[in-house]
This record gives C-alpha cells, structure tokens and sequence, in this order.
C-alpha cells in the first residue's frame, strides 16, 4: 500500500464482538462495517502508520467522476504525524485469538480531536478569504445541471464541472485543548492562521454581515443584517466546557469574524434545486438503477417495471462489484422497503393478480415471485429466473408466445410481467392451518384508574369511539367494515363486556385472577358494530359512570395485552389491541415495573439498560403476539416516567405505534390525541404479516431493522404493517456482482387484509453494479443513509456505550468521505475538503443525528423521550427521518397570498430567524409558530385577532379559525404539513425572548445544542480532520 494513500485497516477478519456494523456483542461483523470471516489480516508495513478503526482499506483508484463537490477546509493536524505513530484515536486491535471488543471503552479523558484555539487575526483573515471565493454559486461558465443540484467553482483551482473547493492552508502545530468532549465527537474546533494562497487576491475590506464565533455570546445586537435579537438566552453557552476559541475567556483585539455559513454545503438548496429541476413531473420507473427524486420533491410516480421509491430508496443505485470495494467505501448498501406506503390519488393503486387456485407463479430453486426480471425463452415454453438462473418451465395456462424481441405478446397486459409493484391472491397453502382467515379485531382497552377518570380522559375516548367505530376500515367496494370490536377496561383487576346484539343492556365481566388471565366470554366479546350498535354505544354512555366514584389509582399492564392476545387466539383472529394507559404498572401481577430512572447510569457503560425493557416477560409477551397476529398500539398519557422502553416493547415487536401524551389536559391536547385516533384506525394495514427480500446471485440481505420480528435470519414478522413502517434491509455480497445483469431485490410481503382475504404484495427494484467507485457515489441518498445510521446506532446501543455509538458514526463519516476524495475526486490538496455532489449534505444530516436526544445522555431530557423517540425512528421511512432529523423551518412573514405555494424553506439556524418574522417550525412530532417581538401588527391580527405582540396568548395549541387570507392560507400549510406525517404535531406558540423559546432553539439543528452537540460548521472542521488523519 502506498505511503501516501489511506492509513490502511484492522481486519475485516476477525469477528470483534459488538464493533463495526453496530452488531450485538455475539454477531459478527455486519456491512456498513464490511466483515468478511475468512479474509486474512496483513501485519502492517514499517514505516506505514496503521490506524486501528475497523473500517476502511487500500482502495483501487477509479477515474475521477463527473461531478464532485469539493470544499476544503483547514488540515487541522496536531503536528506531522511521524512513522509508526497511530495517527487515530484508538487501540489496536485485539490479538486474533482475543475474544474482546476491539473498541476500547471510552473515558472522557480520552485525547480531544481538537487542538485550542488560534488567533483573533487568523480568524478574521479566514473570513475575509472565505468572502473571497465564489462558494455556494455558480462558479464563472458552469451552470447547474439536472443531475447535479449546484456546482460550486473556486477561483484557485478551476476542478470539473461541479465541484465545490473551500481552501483553508494548514493549520500549525498547536498545543492540545482541555479534554472533554460532551457529545462523543470532537471537542473545541479552532481556526487556524490562515496564510494567502496563490490566487487569492490580496486582503479583502472585512464583511460587515461575518461577525463573532460560534459560541461566543451575541452582544447585546443580533448579526448586523438583521434586527436587534437581544441576549443569548443563559443556558446555551452549555456546548462543549472550556468554552469556545474566542469566547469570553480569550477574548482579545479586533471583533471577531465567523466562518460564513452561507460557504457551506445547505440542505434547503439541495432540497430547493432539486424540487425545481424534478418537481411536479412524471418519474417513469423504467431504467435500473436510475436515482429517483428526493423524498422531499413531489412528482407523479409511474410503474414501469420497477417499484415505486415511495415503496423502496437504496442508500445507493449501483451497487460496488465485490465486497472488497464495498469494504473500501463503506457505504452501506441498503434498502428503505415501506411496502404499504400511501400512494396519492394521481397515481395508479396495485393490480391484484389472481390465478385461481394454482396460486402465484414462483421459480422452482429460490421462489421469487414471477415478475419483470424473469426472461423467458424456447418460443416462450419457459422461463430463466433472473435470481437464481434457474430454467423453469411456462405452467400451460401461462404459456404466450413471444414477439420478435423475445417479449412475451401479452407483457403489457400482465401487471407480473411489466409493473415493478403489484398483488396476488393467496391460496389456502399461503393461510395459517390452510384454513382462509377471518377478518380482523379491534379491542380497545381502557385504563379507567382514578386519575384517567378524573382527567376527563375515559369519557374523552368512550365519546370519540361512538362516532369513530362507523369509521373502521374497509374494503373499497364493501358497504360496512368486517371488523370486529371488543372492549375491556382495566386498573388491578380486567373487565369484559359482553356487547351481543340480542342484550338489552351490556353485561359485565370482572377478571381478577391477574397472573393466568383467561378470556372468561367467547361469544358476545367481539361483535359486529353494526349489528351490536344500541348495545355498545349504551356501554360506551355507561362506562364512564361505572368508574366515576373509583379512588384506584394501582394499574396492571401486561396481562392486558394477554388478556386481548388470548381473545384474537380463541377468535383465530388476527387484529389490533389499542390500549390507553396512563402510570407505571405497579400492582401486583406479571409485568409489574418498578422506577429505574437513574440518571447515574448517564455516559456510564450501564446506560444501554435503560432502553431495555426490565425482565423476560416483555419479550416472550412481544414473542407470542407476533405468532398470533396480535398487533398493539399504545397510547400513553404518563404525568412521571412509565418506563416507555418495557411499556412499548410489545408495540415495537407488533408493528404497533406508540403515542405519548405529556401530562395530559383535556382542554389542550385532545384535539392532538384524538387527530392521532382517528388516522390511526383509518390506517391502509395489513394483517398477520411475513415479509422476505430475495436477491439475485451474488448478495443477500444480512440485517434487517425496524419495528418487526424475527423468528429466524429471513422472514421478517409483523402482527400488523401499516402504511407509515418502514423495513431497512442491509444486504452484503456473497460473491462478485455483474454489471450486465445488475443487482435485483424482490421484496415479498403476504398479509390479509381487511376484509380477511390472504394476499402477497410483491415489490420489485434493479440496481446497477459497477466496476468504479465514483458510480457508487454518483448514485448514493443521503436520506436513505441517514435512515439507516439511525436505525443501525439506535439498535446499537442496547448492546454497546453511547460513545461507543457516536464514534462509529463520525468515524464511519469521515471513511467514506475520504475514500471518495483519494479515489474520485480530481487530486486536491490535503487542506481540502471535497464531498461528493450526492453526499454534500450527509455531514450536516449526521450532526443532526448524533445530537438527536437518543445519543445525548444528559441529565435534562428526560429517559422516556428518548426511549419513545428512538422507538418511533426504529420504524420510520425515509421522509419522516429526512424531516425528524433536519425540521422544516418556514418563513410565514413572506407568504404569497396570491399563490398556492408554500414559501422556501430557510436553514435551521438562529441566524436565519429575523426579529421582524414569524416563522414555522416542524419536524413530525412538535410544531412551533416563533414570532419576532417586531413582528407586523397587521399578520398578528391576521393570525390572533389581538391587537399587538403583547396580547399574544402562549398557551393555545391551535390558531383562531379567522375568515381572512393569511389566517387561512397558515391554516392550510398546517393542514398540507400535518397531513403527511403519521403523529398529529401540536403546535407550541413562541414568542421571541420568552421562556419557551429555549424548547424551539433544540430544533435550530444548525447551530450549537445547549445540550452538548457541535453546530454545523464546527462538526464539518471534525469531519475534515478526521478525514485528513485517515489520508495522512
């Protein structure tokens, strides 16, 4: 390996317990990490410093590829690196034999990534370079072109077309900064001396609108360009100790300048360009491996022989020829599969295919379901299956004969044949018992203990489900749903009621015999709404009254989930338990909880224990819901903490959704609860699911994550599958790749529906393969990546430290940004960062993730939160990642009345607030409306109805229903924003200087966290260290 080229790696060899992809501790090597059992470990060369991080490899040099986006930042070294000496900061790897992780575990004296602060002057004359270069437009002749969003051009190195060059010279030697990094990624950046580079013109006027460092506290004005802002609020100093260079302590000289943040790469331009080049077309599905629009474009989706990427996203769309390239990019190779995703009403619904009893048609050797990939041959007798190759032969109710080109005459008929997604009817060999399945159940479970009664609450849901249950599911062509409902109440004790249409009044059904719940009525328990109306909405008038004078406050709460378990199973039904539950489950019964909210275990190697749930009975609970097609969603209404992590592990293992409803008011937050009811009863589900992904020769799927099951290394079980969860399916090679044939994946998903008919929904999607790694990147989804490091970290640290975690994905950032710069881009200096045009904008999304509330263990976010937000990520699909991590944030005060658009998007960053706006923020779970204390009397009137800033109510929840035009369009964005995101946002009113602002600016995802998170600019000065260290 050459001397100048990447420090190479530890072995891909060797499985190291709980290292690399993230894997529990007894799991090899999993991709994204690249194990390979059997490749052997060279010793390292003398004289070749070798970095002990498991990831990366010499790489094989690719030409360069047409479009770079090159940045280049300081080389932030801490002196040269001499030979022999580790430049990285960990441990070697353990000895072959050696059972213990590779990883060593992490104090917080562990050497900072960052060396101390650099001078005022340096500061100032970076700023003014900065200024200087033409970054972030065009630079002089080039334009931007439709597949690359934006071409940045320098003036120093004229690159290809679209690369972008940000040339900060290195940095000198400079003694290392106090240790401590709070968020497990680098500690203090600093600004380096800047030198003039060739090229550069002489020194520039200083620019007005570049002043402070970040984390140097505003003075008393906001940023020149906009109006007076007033101080910072106290606790946003929080960041990283030892304050930031030019903070208060090191103050000294002239006014300090800031790195321009309009410099570097920005997600709403991304966004925005690609919105304008794609948006509002049709996008044919009819090329392999060609990369859709983005999540956050709308366009008109047409099959044409392969899926939707509403129903499949790849991390990227050409797929490296052998594992050994795979191991050298480390970009995993993934697929988002969202197999129930809502399809708008402009777009064709899925053919269902029904052959009759002979059932689909399926290859001999691997079963892949007969689709677009097979090519049939002899006159049309047969077919080879593009999977496995194998020749099968045309069943004769099949056979077509075929046209000049070899296409069967028929193809365009055949939704199998020409269509990427599509549905077949099941025969009784694809149902449980080769018996056909009943329709589903629905049993809504009710914690009626003293403080639910007193709330409101039970009354709240027993009202909303007169009116709800007309609005059960059904089949398009059917006049009334064919599920059935059930109900039950619960504190230490369980009620059935019996609600048979031939009653004149509900009977009641007490079980007290909690540790062996039994179903005690089988006829009359889950009845037909229809038929049984009088007698359930006379129960749900009197269950209220029952409980009204109740003073038990004690709950159970697994042997509620038995409990409906058990009457699906005697019903051999499948269906949903939805379960209100309000407290810690404290009696005495199986499942019982005691507090371990201890926030001792913070930052400690026993911090994994709080997203576990406590003891066995959740899993083998979740476990048996699974085989009995039992999904549960949970509904939590908690004023302390209830142990969301055991509470909502049988939800998670289901398919299930959770809610959760801080100290509920019901004047406040029912209209948020109820929102949430309504869309989640009406939801497309499919029922007692198995899903399995089935790939061409050459790679399968190794790893897959979301809110599923598994029983065995294929099939994927959900109880339900709804139109909002989402599957990541990692896939590793197992051999070389082909170009020709490319890289094929089946994802096939047999549920029933709501009507109790057995089907299986196939989906299918071609990838590329190449020979080059610049095609690798050229096709790679950051939103698709994103997806996957969140769910890869948030199921890693049940097993691993949280700065385990962070530094695998910072370090995993750093490998595959820096194989792209030693093989890709055109040769650059060390001091340059250069990102590919497809990845220009993962370091900003990693930040957001590394800052999200699941990886920051402090004190102040409270447990529950990040057990439920990493519950809820588990099973998102690519745009709700894409908008939970990187909120959305609006500009209302320049809304277009005239017009139906929704305004551009500006950056999450408190610069981009003005004191003059009123700004919306949205991220899938909060909302807020931020309003600037200058904001126009005229859009407060508007909005409010009240006079002035000051008459502005903070506690509302919604807006007035005012009859004017801005009133009106703000109300519709709501609506546009809300509708697409499956949790009900309640929006918090903030007003500029208030208490509750400290809330929104944790959404500002660009600047500082007050809880320790590195903000944008200082995060891409750690990345591009990183990266210089691995080339160095």
């Amino acid at each position: 390996m050459s001397q100048q080229g990447y420090v190479a790696a530890p072995p891909y060899s060797q499985s190291q317990p709980g290292i690399g992809g993230f894997g529990s501790p007894n799991s090899s090597l999993h991709y994204g990490h690249y194990g390979d059992p059997n490749s052997s470990y060279s010793a390292p060369q003398p004289g070749v410093s070798k970095s002990t991080v498991p990831f990366g490899s010499s790489a094989p040099v690719g030409p360069p590829p047409a479009g770079a986006h090159q940045f280049s930042q300081t080389n932030f070294q801490n002196g040269p690196g001499t030979p022999g000496q580790q430049p990285h900061r960990f441990q070697g790897p353990p000895p072959p034999g050696n059972t213990g992780a590779s990883y060593p575990s992490y104090s917080h004296q562990s050497q900072p990534t960052f060396p101390n602060a650099a001078s005022a002057s340096s500061t100032a004359q970076l700023a003014d370079q900065l200024n200087t270069m033409q970054i972030n437009n065009y630079g002089p002749g080039t334009t931007p072109s439709p597949g690359h969003p934006a071409s940045f051009q320098s003036p120093r190195l004229p690159p290809p077309p679209t690369q972008q060059q940000m040339i900060l010279p290195p940095g000198p030697q400079v003694p290392p900064p106090p240790t401590n990094s709070v968020n497990g990624l680098c500690a203090q950046p600093s600004l380096p001396p800047v030198a003039r580079q060739g090229g550069i013109p002489g020194p520039v006027p200083p620019n007005p609108n570049l002043q402070q460092l970040p984390g140097q506290p505003p003075g008393p004005g906001y940023h020149p360009q906009q109006a007076n802002y007033g101080p910072q609020m106290a606790g946003s100093q929080l960041s990283y100790p030892g304050a930031f260079p030019g903070g208060p302590a090191q103050l000294s000289g002239p006014p300090q300048k800031k790195l321009d943040p309009d410099s570097i790469p920005s997600p709403i331009q991304v966004i925005e360009s690609d919105k304008a080049a794609r948006g509002g077309q049709v996008y044919a599905t009819n090329t392999r491996g060609q990369v859709p629009p983005l999540v956050t474009t709308d366009c008109i989706i047409q099959d044409q022989g392969h899926a939707s990427p509403r129903y499949i996203r790849c991390t990227t769309y050409c797929f490296p020829l052998t594992s050994d390239m795979a191991k050298q990019t480390r970009i995993p190779l993934a697929a988002v599969i969202q197999p129930f995703a809502n399809v708008p009403p402009n777009e064709t619904p899925l053919y269902l295919v029904n052959h009759g009893e002979t059932g689909p048609i399926r290859c001999n050797r691997c079963k892949a379901y007969m689709c677009p990939f097979m090519q049939f041959i002899e006159g049309g007798r047969r077919y080879q299956c593009g999977f496995c190759n194998c020749v099968n032969d045309v069943p004769s109710f099949f056979f077509q004969h075929l046209d000049h080109m070899g296409r069967r005459i028929d193809h365009y008929e055949r939704p199998e044949l020409s269509l990427g997604s599509y549905e077949y009817v099941a025969t009784l060999d694809y149902c449980r018992d080769k018996k056909p399945p009943n329709p589903p159940a629905y049993i809504f479970m009710i914690d009626v203990s003293y403080r639910n009664i007193n709330s409101g609450l039970v009354k709240l849901i027993c009202d909303e489900l007169k009116t709800l249950l007309d609005k059960l599911p059904r089949e398009e062509q059917e006049e009334s749903s064919a599920i059935r409902v059930g109900f039950v109440t619960y504190n230490k004790v369980l009620h059935f009621f019996n609600v048979k249409s031939s009653l004149a009044q509900p009977q009641m059904m007490v079980v007290t015999d909690v540790s062996e719940v039994f179903v005690p009525l089988l006829d009359g328990f889950l009845v037909d709404f229809e038929e049984s109306r009088s007698v359930v909405i006379n129960l749900l008038d009197q269950i209220p009254e029952l409980f009204a004078d109740t003073n038990e406050s004690e709950t159970i709460f697994t042997p509620v989930i038995q409990a409906g378990m058990e009457a699906l199973k005697a019903a051999e039904r499948a269906g949903k338990l939805f379960i209100f539950h309000s407290s810690l489950p404290t009696a005495e019964a199986p499942g019982k909880l005691k507090n371990r909210d201890d926030k001792k275990l913070l930052n400690t190697d026993k911090e994994k224990t709080l997203f576990q749930p406590q003891g066995n009975c959740y899993e083998a609970l979740a476990r048996d819901c699974v085989a009995n097609g039992c999904c549960v969603n949970l509904f939590l209404f908690p004023n302390q903490y209830v142990d969301v992590a055991s509470l909502g592990l049988v939800t998670m293992y289901t398919g299930g959704t959770l809610y959760k409803y801080n100290n509920f008011q019901l004047d406040g937050d029912s209209p948020q609860f109820l929102s949430d009811l309504r869309k989640d009863i009406g939801k497309k589900t499919g029922f007692d699911a198995t899903m399995r992904v089935r790939t061409s020769t050459g790679f399968r799927a190794t790893e897959f994550l979301g809110a599923i099951y598994m029983n065995n290394t294929t099939d994927v079980e959900m109880a339900a599958v709804d139109c909002d969860k989402a599957v990541t399916v990692e896939f590793k090679h197992d051999d070389k790749l082909n170009e020709d044939t490319g890289a094929l994946i089946q994802c096939a998903l047999l549920y029933t529906t709501v009507s109790g008919q057995r089907r299986i929904r196939i989906h299918n999607i071609g990838l590329n393969c190449s020979a080059q790694l610049a095609d690798v990147y050229r096709t790679c989804e950051t939103d698709a990546l994103i997806n996957f490091f969140a769910k890869s970290a948030f199921k890693a640290i049940l097993s691993q430290p949280l700065k385990t975690v962070r530094d695998i994905l910072v370090n995993q950032t750093a490998h595959m940004l820096a194989c792209y710069k030693k093989n890709c881009a055109s040769p650059a200096t060390v001091s340059q960062l250069i990102l590919p045009d497809t990845m220009k904008v993962l370091p900003v999304y990693m930040n957001c993730l590394l800052k999200s509330y699941v990886l920051v263990g402090r004190a102040e976010i409270p447990t529950d939160e990040r057990a439920f937000h990493r519950q809820l990520v588990m099973a998102m699909g690519v745009a709700d990642t894409q908008l939970f991590f990187y909120p959305c944030l609006l500009p209302i005060h320049s809304l277009d009345l005239k017009s139906d658009a929704v305004p551009a998007a500006v950056r999450c960053s408190e610069e981009r607030l003005s004191e003059g706006g009123a700004f919306l923020l949205a991220n899938g779970l909060s909302m807020f409306l931020w309003l600037g204390a200058s904001v126009s009397p005229e859009l407060i009137q508007g909005l409010f109805n009240v006079p002035s800033f000051a008459h502005i109510s903070t506690d509302a929840t919604s807006l007035p229903d005012l009859d004017n035009p801005i009133s009106k369009k703000l109300k519709h964005i709501l609506e546009q924003i809300q509708s697409q995101k499956p949790h009900t946002m309640k929006l918090i009113i903030v007003k500029q200087r208030e208490q509750p602002e400290m809330l929104f600016r944790q959404f500002l995802v660009e600047d500082k966290s007050i809880y320790g998170g590195a903000s944008y600019v200082d995060f891409l000065v750690c990345i591009h260290k990183e990266i210089s260290q691995l080339l160095s």
